[in-house]
C-alpha cells in the first residue's frame, strides 16, 4: 500500500433505479453508451478509473483542474444526449470531487478522499456538479466557470463538516443556473438563554437569514474570464460548443470548438436529392462528437423526430414528438436558441427528418483531398500579420481568438481571402474539417486550409505582395488555351515552392517544388522566358502576387 494526494471524482445516475424498472433494456444500452463517453473524457483528460459499480464511476486525476473541467464536458455532452429523449427518461449524473490523501492497494484507492468525494456526489443537482473547499482554491482563478458557496455541509459518516461549492452548470441559452443552496451544517447548541431572549433570537436570527440569502443570490456566483468560452460563432470566433467544444443533441458545449465568422459573401452548394438516408458522419460543420452523438442517440431516437442544424455546428434534436411538423418546430427553435446564445449569424435549418435528410443546400463544396500536407520547407510560424491581404480588424481577431486558442486549431480561406476558424478541437482533422465545411457553404466554392495550430502549412510570398487567392482557371492574364495545364501542374506540385510567370503574349512559364521562395520566382521567370517575353509572376504559392 502506498499514500498519495490525488483529486477524486465521483459520479452515479440520478433515479438509475427508476429508469431501470421502467425500461430495463433501454437503460442499460444507454448506461453502456454514457460510459463511453464518461470513460473517454476522464482519458483524454489523463484520469484512471479505479473502480467502478453498477452506475457509478470513481477516477483520479493528478489535477484538480482537469478534474473539474473533465466534470464539465462529461455533463454537458451527456446532457446533450439527454435532449434525444423526454424528460422522463434523461439519465443525468451527479458528480463531486474534492483533494485528499488516499492509500493505493491493488490498483483501487482508499480513504476519506474517496468518501468526501462520493458525499458531495449526493450534494451536487441532477445534472450537477459539487466540489470541495481545496478544489475551489485550486480552480477558482483557472476555469472559466462559476461557482455558488453553499457552506459547510454535514455528511454521511465524515465527523467533520465539508466545505462545498456548487459548479453552476450552462443553461440551454447560453445563462447559467444558479444552483440551488444547500442547508448549511448545524452548529452546536448554545448554553440555555433565558426566556425574555428568545423573541429577540428569533427576530435577529430571521434578519439575518434574509441577509444571508440575498447576500448569496447576488453575490454567490464568481465568474471568471476565459478565452475558452469565447464565442463559438462565424468570424467574430465565439465556441466551445464545443465545444464546443465541445459544446451542445443539445448544444454542443461552447466548447471544445472556436468558431471564427465568415465575412464571404454568401454562396450556395450544390443541392442535393431529397430523400437521402441520413448518415452521422455525413453530418456537416458538427463536432465529431457529436457525429458519435447522432450515431448512438438520434438514430435509435423515437419517431416523430428531427435534426436542425446551422453553418457554425449548432444544432437541436428532438424525438417521440406528436407529429413531424412539431418535431421540425422544436428542433429549430432548439437549435436558434443555443445559435443566439453564442452570437452565431447562420441561422438554423431543418436538416433531418426521422431517417431523411432534408436539408436543401446539399453538401458544402469542398477541395480534393489531401486537404493539406506538412512540409517543412514551406512552413513557418504563424503570425496575423503575415496573413496575405487581410484588414487590421480581421488580424486582430487572430490576434485576439485564434492565436491565444487551444490547439487542434486550423484557419481556411475562401477565393476571395475570407478566413473561418475553429481552435480547441478534438484533432487537427475535425477543425480542418469544420473549418472547410464552413468556409465552403458560406462561400459557395472550395476553401483551402493556409494554417494549421501555428504554423503556415501553405508557402506565404516575402519577395512580392499577396493580394488575392490565385484561380488559374479563370485568370485572364494567362491565355485561355493554357490554363488547364496551369490547373494540372499546381494540383500536381503539393510540396515545395511554386511560381507562376506569364509573358504579354500570355504564355506562362511554371516552376514547381522548388526549395525556395527566390529558387520559384527564378525558375518560373526562365521558363517563361521561353515562350513569351517581358515575363513576370503573377502567383507564388496559392497567392495571385503584385511587385512591393
Amino acid at each position: 500500500m502506498k499514500r498519495k494526494i490525488a483529486a477524486i471524482f465521483a459520479a452515479d445516475i440520478a433515479g438509475y433505479s427508476r429508469l431501470v424498472a421502467e425500461d430495463e433494456e433501454e437503460t442499460l444500452r444507454r448506461l453502456a453508451s454514457y460510459r463511453c463517453v464518461i470513460d473517454d473524457f476522464i482519458a483524454r483528460a489523463g484520469g484512471r478509473i479505479f473502480n467502478t459499480a453498477g452506475d457509478a464511476v470513481l477516477a483520479e486525476f493528478s489535477s484538480a483542474v482537469e478534474a473539474v473541467r473533465c466534470a464539465i464536458d462529461i455533463q454537458e455532452s451527456l446532457r446533450t444526449r439527454n435532449m434525444a429523449y423526454p424528460p422522463s427518461r434523461h439519465m443525468s449524473f451527479r458528480i463531486g470531487i474534492t483533494i485528499g490523501d488516499v492509500v493505493e492497494r491493488d490498483g483501487d484507492l482508499l480513504g476519506d478522499g474517496v468518501n468526501i468525494a462520493a458525499r458531495l456526489e449526493g450534494l451536487a443537482e441532477v445534472g450537477g456538479i459539487c466540489i470541495s473547499r481545496a478544489v475551489h482554491e485550486q480552480v477558482a482563478n483557472k476555469l472559466s466557470v462559476q461557482f455558488a458557496d453553499i457552506g459547510a455541509q454535514e455528511v454521511k459518516n465524515i465527523p467533520t463538516p465539508v466545505h462545498a461549492y456548487m459548479v453552476a452548470m450552462r443553461r440551454e441559452d447560453g445563462t447559467y443556473a444558479t444552483p440551488q443552496v444547500k442547508k448549511p451544517a448545524k452548529l452546536a447548541p448554545a448554553a440555555a438563554a433565558p426566556n425574555w431572549m428568545w423573541p429577540v433570537a428569533v427576530a435577529v436570527v430571521c434578519l439575518a437569514a434574509i441577509g444571508v440569502i440575498g447576500f448569496l443570490y447576488f453575490t454567490g456566483l464568481e465568474l471568471r474570464d476565459k478565452g475558452r468560452d469565447a464565442v463559438q460563432a462565424s468570424n467574430a470566433a465565439p465556441v466551445t460548443m464545443p465545444t464546443p467544444a465541445a459544446p451542445s443533441v443539445a448544444s454542443p458545449p461552447v466548447m471544445p470548438a472556436t468558431a471564427a465568422a465568415v465575412t464571404a459573401s454568401p454562396g450556395s452548394s450544390p443541392a442535393l436529392p431529397t430523400g437521402e438516408q441520413f448518415s452521422p458522419e455525413a453530418v456537416p460543420f458538427v463536432l465529431d462528437r457529436i457525429r458519435a452523438v447522432l450515431a448512438n442517440e438520434y438514430i435509435a431516437a423515437a419517431e416523430p423526430k428531427a435534426l436542425a442544424l446551422n453553418q457554425n455546428g449548432m444544432i437541436g434534436m428532438v424525438s417521440d414528438q406528436p407529429n413531424e411538423e412539431v418535431a421540425k418546430s422544436a428542433a429549430l427553435e432548439q437549435c436558434q436558441k443555443r445559435a443566439d446564445a453564442v452570437g452565431s449569424p447562420r441561422k438554423c435549418e431543418i436538416y433531418a427528418v426521422g431517417g431523411t435528410v432534408v436539408y436543401p443546400h446539399g453538401r458544402p463544396p469542398l477541395p480534393p483531398l489531401p486537404w493539406f500536407k506538412r512540409d517543412p520547407s514551406i512552413e513557418k510560424p504563424f503570425t496575423p500579420e503575415a496573413m496575405p491581404f487581410m484588414r487590421d480588424r480581421a488580424k486582430a481577431r487572430l490576434e485576439n481568438v485564434y492565436m491565444p486558442g487551444k490547439k487542434s486549431k486550423a484557419i481556411a480561406i475562401d477565393p476571395a481571402g475570407h478566413d473561418i476558424f475553429y481552435t480547441d478541437g478534438a484533432s487537427v482533422a475535425e477543425v480542418v474539417r469544420r473549418a472547410l465545411e464552413t468556409c465552403g457553404a458560406v462561400a459557395g466554392a472550395p476553401c483551402k486550409i493556409v494554417a494549421v495550430d501555428d504554423v503556415f502549412v501553405v508557402p506565404v510570398p516575402t519577395t512580392m505582395k499577396a493580394v488575392g487567392m490565385f484561380r488559374p482557371a479563370d485568370d485572364p492574364a494567362i491565355a485561355t488555351d493554357a490554363r488547364a495545364d496551369v490547373v494540372h501542374e499546381l494540383a500536381e506540385a503539393s510540396t515545395g515552392w511554386n511560381a507562376v510567370a506569364v509573358g504579354s503574349s500570355g504564355r506562362p512559364g511554371m516552376a514547381a517544388k522548388a526549395a525556395s521562395e527566390q529558387d520559384a520566382v527564378n525558375g518560373a521567370l526562365a521558363n517563361c522566358a521561353k515562350r513569351d517575353s517581358n515575363c513576370h509572376i503573377i502567383a507564388i504559392g496559392p497567392y495571385a502576387v503584385s511587385s512591393n
